[in-house]
């Protein structure tokens, strides 16, 4: 064997050691997403979005960390948020939340519809308050 191929063959061997190394170091990671979040008004007569993009805590969302963290605690699943739980009026002016992205390599498709801002907010915190 040449001093040529003996070198690719040690390379390609180091390659197949690399690659087969990365499953293990992914699944330690934490969860990662990148999520885009819609909230809408009653009948769609307005419409705001925000990319969310964890734990990097990216994207255009003002409050990405907490956000983030709030993801996190609820394992990606929007109706698992904890929420703030504080007081609401019983005012009924409908808004809708979604989320569309994936979430720790799964695709995620979310909605939901509350009965006012004020709803939405004490029941997802921070994930979209935007």
């Amino acid at each position: 064997m040449s001093v040529r191929t003996t070198v690719a063959v040690a390379a390609t061997a180091t390659a197949l050691l690399c690659l087969a190394a990365v499953p293990a170091a992914t699944a330690s990671e934490p969860e990662r997403g990148r999520l885009f979040l819609t909230v809408s008004g009653a009948q769609n007569t307005w419409i705001r979005g925000v990319q969310l993009t964890c734990p990097d805590a990216g994207g255009h969302h003002p409050h990405a960390a907490a956000a983030c963290a709030d993801l996190q605690r609820a394992k990606g699943e929007p109706d698992a948020l904890a929420g703030e739980g504080h007081l609401c009026t019983r005012e009924y002016d409908p808004v809708t939340a979604t989320v569309e992205g994936d979430w720790n390599g799964r695709p995620l498709v979310w909605h939901k519809t509350y009965p006012n801002a004020c709803g939405l907010d004490a029941a997802t915190g921070a994930v979209f308050r935007f």
